[in-house]
């Protein structure tokens, strides 16, 4: 195991407009696209989804989007990730698109992939965004789902996730790397490539993510920053927060179906049944957040 600059790491680049981007090809595998960008105020950007589908996510401020598939005049309220819900839009292929900054600093996250199908835009509203506290004793985080299984769309899955200063997440370790099903057709694992999209509420704050595959084919250690992001080509990977930090990522998912079935690695399955309590410190966000200003 390495604790050298992994291949999985993208660093961010502070100095460029669009200060993250993953394609397949550098990510070695066939459909997730991602990036993250800062606008100014006033600032505009225009894009073309092609052939594909796109979610994006208003990590802080606000913004206008005008669209060939509609407009939406305010979309965003908190500042940063920590200080509120989040909104989202989903816009299907073929759509040209321009964003406008409203706030002083507007910061987004989209990420997209082919599709051969037609869905409607859809705007995703605090208030739509199902929020789960999962896990129990220091391994309870908090999901919530923005573009979850069952969203009208093709392939995407869009999820944040909170996790308190201390605490385990993606846990017990978790795989999604195979198309199963059961004799009866239902689903019981997903192939899927995925991004974790990092953010820390204080300076100098880090998470530990661990990739790796039951036959050590791969076998990564990750240290991640605010703004870097993680590839999962496969394998599992848990991650846990530093001490004294919390530590938030975005999720996004494409592949085999819309899904997020998974397996968890049978080594260590047996710490759910130890669970007695979820941390009280969680939900980090709420609701209620969104309009105390």
């Amino acid at each position: 195991m390495s604790t050298d600059k992994s291949p999985l790491l993208i660093s961010p680049d502070l100095n460029a407009a669009e200060y993250v981007r993953v394609t397949p090809r550098a990510a070695g595998w066939e459909l997730l696209h991602f990036a993250a960008r800062r606008l100014s105020e006033g600032e505009r950007w225009r894009h073309q989804t092609g052939d594909n589908e796109l979610a994006l996510v208003i990590l802080g401020g606000v913004c206008s989007v005008r669209s060939s598939r509609g407009k939406w005049e305010r979309i965003g309220r908190r500042p940063n990730v920590f200080a509120g819900m989040p909104y989202a839009l989903y816009l299907p292929r073929h759509t040209d698109f321009s964003v406008e900054a409203l706030s002083e600093e507007l910061d987004i996250a989209y990420g997209w992939c082919v599709t051969d199908q037609d869905h409607p835009p859809h705007l995703v509203s605090p208030e739509q965004v199902r929020v789960e506290i999962r896990g129990g004793g220091n391994a309870t985080r908090q999901i919530n789902a923005i573009i979850p299984p069952g969203f009208d769309c093709h392939r995407l899955v869009v999820v944040e996730v909170y996790t308190p200063s201390g605490n385990w997440s993606s846990y017990p370790p978790h795989k999604h790397d195979q198309h199963r099903e059961d004799e009866y057709g239902n689903l019981l694992e997903a192939d899927l490539e995925e991004i974790y999209f990092y953010k820390i509420d204080k300076p100098g704050g880090y998470a530990y993510q661990r990739v790796y595959t039951s036959d050590a084919r791969l076998d990564e250690l990750v240290m991640s920053r605010h703004n870097d992001a993680v590839l999962v080509p496969e394998g599992y990977h848990p991650v846990v927060s530093a001490h004294g930090y919390t530590t938030y990522y975005l999720n996004f998912l494409a592949g085999s179906a819309q899904s997020l079935a998974n397996m968890d690695d049978p080594q260590f399955a047996w710490i759910k049944d130890t669970w007695k309590e979820q941390d009280p410190r969680l939900p980090i966000v709420h609701i209620e957040m969104e309009y105390a200003g």
